[in-house]
């Protein structure tokens, strides 16, 4: 068996699969793999987190680096190997954000494995010899496929795919109000426009089930830079209030001097 296949996929899909059998259990209720896929994507996030928290810190770190190296670009565009000593120069001297940028785009491309895998093989059943010998045995196949009654999750979905763009521009406004950078309009059209454009083309074809990945993906994302941007009006709002508390008290005279006892 391949090694990411055990290290992997295996535990995912087991996950996802207890999450569908716990849904079946409730009174009443019939077993929905779509919800199950939210469940699973929530618990992918939750565990990415601290991937999370460390990248939002880094952010102006990375937008260093990019200034730095489009200035090189625009300084040393007729000098290739100028050029090119100068932008491995900038990546050397920033190497942990490198690396960091470096795993989370090997863990981004294994939870493409790992969804790739689900969506083709495993939500058909193919995959139930990987079940672990102590999953429960009344697990019920073939799987319900149809997310809420009305989405085939194993098959595209337009409606999903316009939600999922939507989403998409949603996420990038916050992204952009919430940046500590000056907005261009090349990066409203480029993030807010062209990227969901792009993405309705490029999931077009791609079933259902990866498409609702991304949108629990995106809403994920959208509650945390939400609460982050909540936070820090929070901490401004308290930064302020304390200010003026200590303003207040400097302008309080003391109770011996002439003015507070003119005042007794």
């Amino acid at each position: 068996m391949h090694l990411l296949t055990v290290l992997l996929y295996q535990p995912f899909f087991n996950i996802l699969v207890f999450y569908y059998y716990l849904l079946d259990q409730i009174p009443g209720h019939a077993a929905d793999m779509g919800i199950a896929v939210i469940l699973l994507t929530l618990t992918i996030r939750i565990l990415m987190l601290p991937l999370t928290l460390a990248s939002t810190r880094t952010q102006k770190e990375r937008r260093a680096i990019e200034d730095t190296i489009k200035q090189a670009k625009k300084d040393l565009g007729s000098q290739p190997v100028k050029l090119k000593k100068e932008i491995r120069s900038t990546f050397k001297a920033n190497r942990r954000i490198v690396i960091s940028e470096g795993i989370n785009f090997f863990i981004q491309m294994m939870i493409f494995f790992i969804l790739y895998k689900i969506f083709t093989s495993g939500l058909l059943g193919a995959d139930s010899h990987l079940l672990y010998s102590f999953m429960p045995k009344e697990i019920h196949y073939p799987f319900n496929l149809m997310f809420l009654g009305k989405y085939d999750l194993s098959h595209p979905n337009i409606t999903l795919n316009f939600i999922q763009s939507i989403t998409i521009a949603l996420l990038e406004s916050l992204n952009l109000i919430d940046s500590p950078f000056p907005i261009t309009r090349d990066e409203m059209i480029r993030y807010v426009i062209i990227l969901p454009l792009a993405s309705f083309l490029l999931f077009l074809m791609l079933p259902a089930g990866k498409k609702l990945f991304v949108i629990t993906t995106l809403w994920f994302s959208i509650i945390y830079t939400l609460i982050r941007m909540l936070r820090r009006q929070l901490s401004k709002i308290l930064d302020k209030l304390q200010n003026l508390g200590i303003k207040q008290t400097s302008a309080d005279p003391p109770p011996d001097t002439p003015a507070a006892s003119a005042s007794s």
